[in-house]
């Protein structure tokens, strides 16, 4: 089996809100979809955070050492792609672009195997996954109503973040986390994300510190991207000092960017993002090496049903792994599937057990929201 093309199809016109200070709109694209085709009509599907002119910028690069490979070796595939890019662009938006590559490559073997990829990473710890509900900051009656109606559709927990969180005051802070608190009830989980991942982010050691002690009184699970994402020293001296775990990493591209914040004592959970740190190949390495440090690794999934698909076999295979990011209120999550995420009645998600990720792109969807629709059809003479 070989590789015969790579195509590419942007998402746009329900791009949701990401709370950045430059926000984008509804129809620019932040997430690319991946498809490989191969000479024996499989077809294996990736997500990637990044623009698709990026994902394709990145591709003049990548194509001439995917196309003929055999996409049945995910792991070597992907490092063969990083080792071949160090002096154009290793990490970064080629990193985006591989981490897409490499979720196609696992569902393309995972249908080759007739086995679903999360027992091809290494077996299946649980079969289903709790999601948190992920949604940006609002005032605190907006939020708490909000928050109602995500927990009446089945929800248990929760993670807010971003918005003005950080940015006003110390006394807004607080009436959002207990306005959250409140609605959600004493049992649910809640986890607060400063965002400081944003541009020119404010956020001190002094502030993360008085602000952790707040989130401990109000029962929070973790705090997440506190300080600025290459504050190495000062997310150490924050952890050491919190009342409530410190995680983060979302922004990360390589294992070994993880390593030196790992081996720096920087967090308690690390959050690689799937579409865009490597993909299931680099996400897999960086939670073995958290483990030996004693770090949980709970995936960052701001992204799309794809990357949300791929982070349920991760956690399916991953011992430590037992939650997943759902980012409420986007089509590219409820809206992409033949057969949409459902919670059961437990509010757990099942992890896919058809080959390969188990899902099915919805053409209708992706000739509402693709930029290149054609995305799962080869191309002419292919």
């Amino acid at each position: 089996m070989k590789i015969t093309e790579i195509k590419t199809c942007g998402l746009r016109g329900a791009t949701p809100e990401g709370g950045w200070t430059h926000e984008h709109g509804p129809d620019d694209v932040i997430h690319t979809l991946i498809a490989i085709h191969t000479d024996e009509g499989v077809i294996g599907v990736g997500s990637c955070y990044s623009s698709e002119s990026l994902v394709r910028a990145a591709l003049e690069l990548l194509s001439p050492l995917l196309v003929g490979a055999d996409p049945r070796e995910p792991e070597r595939v992907s490092q063969t792609l990083n080792a071949h890019t160090f002096w154009m662009g290793r990490g970064g938006a080629v990193a985006h672009a591989i981490s897409g590559i490499d979720i196609a490559l696992w569902d393309i073997l995972g249908q080759v195997a007739g086995l679903p990829v999360g027992k091809l990473l290494g077996g299946v710890y649980r079969s289903r996954v709790r999601p948190y509900a992920s949604l940006l900051v609002d005032d605190p009656a907006p939020l708490r109503d909000k928050l109602h109606e995500i927990a009446a559709g089945g929800f248990t927990a929760f993670k807010i973040g971003w918005g003005g969180f950080g940015r006003r005051d110390s006394r807004y802070d607080e009436d959002v986390v207990a306005a959250a608190r409140d609605a959600i009830g004493a049992d649910a989980l809640l986890a607060v994300d400063a965002g400081g991942s944003d541009g020119f982010w404010a956020g001190r050691s002094a502030w993360a510190i008085r602000t952790s002690a707040m989130l401990a009184d109000h029962d929070v699970a973790w705090f997440e991207e506190a300080l600025a994402p290459d504050d190495i020293e000062g997310y150490s001296a924050l952890r050491a000092r919190s009342g409530v775990p410190i995680a983060g990493g979302e922004v990360l591209t390589r294992r070994q960017d993880f390593a030196r914040c790992l081996r720096a004592g920087a967090f308690d959970i690390v959050q690689p993002d799937t579409t865009k740190s490597g993909g299931l190949s680099e996400s897999r390495r960086v939670a073995w090496l958290a483990e030996e440090f004693g770090v949980q690794l709970i995936p960052h999934g701001w992204n799309t049903a794809v990357g949300l698909s791929a982070d349920l076999h991760l956690a399916s295979a991953v011992a430590g792994t037992d939650l997943v990011e759902y980012r409420t209120g986007s089509a590219y999550i409820d809206g992409l599937l033949e057969a949409p995420p459902q919670l059961d009645a437990d509010g757990m998600l099942t992890v896919p057990d058809a080959p390969g990720l188990g899902i099915r792109l919805s053409q209708e969807s992706l000739d509402r929201w693709g930029t290149r629709p054609d995305l799962l059809r080869p191309s002419a003479g292919r």
